[in-house]
């Protein structure tokens, strides 16, 4: 047989799922691992869903997603950001922003482009690079900075070869929500050198004391911006599958092909759903984000005071405390703590995989705290047991 394709096979799995088959391994685990709300959706969007099985409205929807989610998504981003969309050409509804992401890559990189983000990141950013056959260049970040994207560094990095850059704030996994003045910056640069920004906001509702800066909405940015939103972290909606991706015409019409022949539309009855919980739980989103507020103060707290060093995040549902006093390595820390103390976290390695940053990934684990407050406490308390023991 011939070689199957060396962009795929050259790129390993996830260093979360090594973890997670453990973990199905073993009775009682608590999990912090996975990166998603453990919620119930809004009753509005279960009851618009129900409403579409009953009443048999199924069918496929237009390439572009249900015209009247879409002006609601427009609405919204108006509302939030003072940001304007056309409902009927600016605005793509995605299975999902991880889809919107590849989309937005394929439909702008050529073979050999460059693609800039900082680490720690989502896992899947410099994957989906690789696989549209550009190279991923990935810069570093750390505690002295917030973890957030550094202009100067990105500046430095550009090259005949670069064609955007990606952003992914708040952060999953550090939590890190950059300033106005930081994305100004960065935005100057990609007017400087005529690049594209990729923005992936999905956790733009998820912010703390600080405000989100929608990067489409500066100065200079929304001709070059590829926005991307959705439903699955403030609206607990993620196996529902429903992002969006918002962009000038042109950029939309070619990633609108991309998923016509590949996805068709994202599933008919959440896009429903999702339209319902956009215009009817807003009151419900802010109970949502006063819990997870609650949830981080009362997690973060418990680390530091347990000695360790672990930084309050201004958004996300993410804690990425510095596990080095422990003596062990992130993914030793991650295997003994699951095995001993049947907590499940994540390693920093698997978010420091493209900048070769390994002393970042080695120090760090990353803990969803977006759990029921009962197994956030029993999780909590064996964390800090775990970890005086070893101080």
């Amino acid at each position: 047989m011939k070689p199957l394709a060396s962009t795929v096979t050259g790129v390993t799995a996830s260093g979360i799922r090594r973890y997670f088959d453990l973990a199905a391994q073993i009775e009682g685990v608590l999990s912090l691992g996975v990166g998603e709300p453990r919620y119930p959706c809004p009753p509005a969007a279960k009851k618009a869903a129900i409403a579409a099985i009953e009443g048999d409205n199924d069918a496929y929807t237009s390439n572009y997603g249900l015209l009247s989610l879409r002006k609601a998504i427009a609405e919204n981003l108006s509302t939030l950001y003072g940001v304007t969309y056309k409902p009927e050409n600016e605005i793509l509804v995605t299975t999902g922003v991880s889809e919107g992401c590849d989309l937005a890559l394929r439909s702008i990189l050529e073979p050999g482009d460059e693609v800039i983000f900082t680490e720690p990141a989502y896992v899947m950013y410099g994957p989906i690079i690789v696989f549209s056959g550009a190279k991923p260049v990935a810069l570093t970040s750390g505690p002295s900075n917030g973890f957030e994207p550094d202009p100067d560094q990105i500046r430095k990095a550009i090259t005949p070869k670069t064609k955007a850059i990606l952003l992914g704030y708040p952060s999953n996994p550090t939590g890190a929500t950059p300033s106005r003045e930081v994305f100004e910056a960065i935005v100057e640069i990609a007017e400087e050198h005529n690049l594209w920004l990729i923005s992936d906001e999905i956790y733009g509702r998820l912010v703390y004391g600080v405000e989100h800066t929608c990067v489409s909405s500066l100065a200079g940015a929304w001709e070059r911006t590829i926005l991307m939103g959705g439903f699955s972290k403030a609206y607990a909606m993620t196996g529902w599958r429903i992002g969006f991706a918002c962009a000038p015409p042109a950029v939309i019409e070619v990633m609108m092909k991309v998923h016509q022949y590949t996805m068709l539309c994202a599933p008919t009855i959440s896009q429903i759903a999702c339209e319902a919980a956009l215009r009817e739980s807003e009151d419900d989103v802010k109970v949502f984000l006063a819990a997870m507020e609650h949830k981080r103060d009362y997690f973060v707290n418990s680390l530091n005071a347990a000695g360790l060093d672990c930084p309050m995040p201004k958004g996300a549902f993410y804690a990425f405390p510095d596990i080095s006093s422990t003596g062990l390595d992130s993914e030793t820390l991650t295997e003994r703590l699951l095995k001993e103390q049947k907590v499940l976290v994540v390693p920093g390695t698997a978010f420091t995989g493209f900048s070769g940053d390994l002393e970042t990934g080695r120090r760090h684990i990353r803990c969803c705290y977006a759990v029921p407050d009962d197994i956030l406490e029993q999780a909590t308390q064996r964390i800090v047991e775990f970890a005086k023991v070893r101080a």
